[in-house]
């Protein structure tokens, strides 16, 4: 049996910030169903719970390598806390995109872009902005442009894209971390205003 295993989530969590990867695969492995099916019963989709899921540990990840996370209770509920957090983020974007008050008399549905076709400008600033994207992509290292492509270009999840690279998912997690603070680094080196 691996020491790591016997390990309490404190010890693992000190390990995992002094550099050991593998101290976080076992907090994962500990964790993940039971974060996991929380998601999933508010949720009810599989695609959605996986990227609320991945983002809960990408939040973990990083609150412990940026050491802001403290022992003020135990890590179970932190992370719990975390990815109940993000589910009910998702639930208010959801209900408000979903809501429209019919008494509401400044709610026109012939004035809203959303539910209109997209006219030369947008379609323009659209293409542009792909092309941007794209650009920015082709200037980040191998590993990171791979990820990047599987994950929102061919919609793989970490698991996927970990099973396909060989790699664990953490070190996915990582990669793509890296990858997103690259691409914004250089987006704002070139003043370019999209969110990443």
């Amino acid at each position: 049996m691996d020491k790591l295993e016997k390990m309490s989530d404190e010890q693992l969590v000190k390990l995992y910030a002094s550099g050991n990867n593998r101290a976080f695969e076992f907090l994962l492995l500990r964790y993940k169903n039971l974060i996991y099916t929380h998601i999933y019963s508010y949720v009810k989709d599989q695609d959605i719970s996986d990227d609320i899921f991945q983002e809960t540990f990408i939040k973990v990840i990083t609150c412990i390598r940026q050491d802001n996370y403290t022992e003020s209770g135990k890590f179970r509920f932190w992370v719990m806390r975390i990815a109940h957090n993000l589910v009910i983020d998702y639930l208010r974007v959801i209900k408000s995109s979903n809501t429209v008050l019919a008494d509401n008399e400044d709610y026109s549905l012939f004035n809203n872009a959303n539910l209109s076709d997209k006219n030369i400008e947008d379609n323009f600033i659209e293409n542009q902005t792909i092309k941007e994207i794209h650009a920015l992509i082709e200037t980040l290292p191998k590993l990171q442009r791979e990820i990047i492509i599987m994950r929102f270009f061919k919609n793989m999840t970490f698991k996927e894209i970990s099973e396909k690279s060989g790699v664990s998912i953490n070190t996915s997690l990582g990669r793509m971390r890296y990858a997103l603070l690259n691409m914004r680094k250089i987006a704002q080196e070139k003043h370019l205003s999209f969110s990443l």
